[in-house]
């Protein structure tokens, strides 16, 4: 799998809001300065200025910038490459030819959030220059002609599913790592902690999202239960030895359920 290892929670930032920078960066595992959405037309200028006078790490610093080919990206490409900046998600990712001739200096995420994006991504993926892959709700269904990602229930509709689906198989065919979408329900921390647990269990490396107070239930939801783990500890060690397929706790244990165990180690290695 990719080296990108800056989750599993990473906050979107304006990056007009330069004093929110470092807080942000404090609250979680890495941030997003965005470029894009988060900041009106007017104010693009001022928060290309504020990267530039940022000191924060800039390892831990993922920046959003806006669709190639636009005005915006020339300006934020400029921008970037007078700062220590290196990695950058680019918005509505569609094009591999175009995402292949982005400055070799630039880490790409690539956040496929529209139809074309999500059809593209298996290409998407195998780019040199992409070190993972990101989805996005809304702008796939408007990029439809829909209204809405979300039953009334609050659960993805089953475009939005799918779409999700083949962007974390496209990254992981590539050998590169996948994020999820943001919740953009910030009081709904029980639709979130689903939506974060699922996305841990499915393989997913982090998830984004929009408020401070969302970081810890995305963190507890990718650090392995501590039933879980003692398992994969347990299936690991019982495998030390076993010339192949062997039983136990009653389960048939094959390589690619030692696999999951050692998922499961590694994550709570990391934590």
């Amino acid at each position: 799998m990719s080296a990108f290892a800056l989750g599993p929670a990473l906050l979107f930032c304006p990056a007009d809001r330069p004093e929110r920078f470092g807080k942000a960066l404090v609250r979680s595992d890495a941030v997003i300065l965005d470029l894009e959405d988060a900041v009106a037309p007017a104010a693009k200028q001022a928060a290309r200025g504020a990267l530039i006078d940022a000191h924060v790490d800039p390892e831990r610093v993922i920046v959003r910038v806006n669709s190639v080919g636009s005005a915006d990206f020339e300006s934020d490409i400029a921008t970037l490459s007078q700062t220590d900046f290196r990695t950058i998600m680019l918005a509505k990712a569609e094009s591999a030819k175009k995402i292949a001739r982005i400055d070799a200096r630039f880490d790409i995420v690539a956040l496929c959030e529209t139809a074309k994006g999500v059809v593209a991504s298996e290409k998407i993926a195998g780019l040199e220059n992409v070190v993972a892959l990101m989805w996005g709700a809304e702008d796939l269904v408007a990029s439809l002609g829909g209204t809405s990602s979300r039953t009334a229930k609050g659960r993805y509709r089953d475009v939005a599913r799918a779409a999700r689906s083949r962007v974390l198989l496209a990254a992981a065919a590539a050998g590169k790592a996948a994020i999820d979408a943001v919740h953009l329900d910030i009081a709904d921390e029980a639709g979130l902690a689903r939506e974060a647990a699922d996305a841990a269990a499915s393989g997913f490396a982090a998830t984004a999202c929009i408020h401070p107070g969302q970081v810890e239930t995305i963190r507890a939801a990718y650090r392995p239960d501590p039933k879980d783990l003692a398992w994969a500890r347990g299936v690991l060690a019982a495998a030390d030895g076993q010339p192949g397929v062997f039983s136990h706790g009653g389960r048939m244990v094959d390589e690619p359920v030692l696999r999951h165990a050692r998922t499961l180690v590694a994550r709570d290695q990391a934590g």
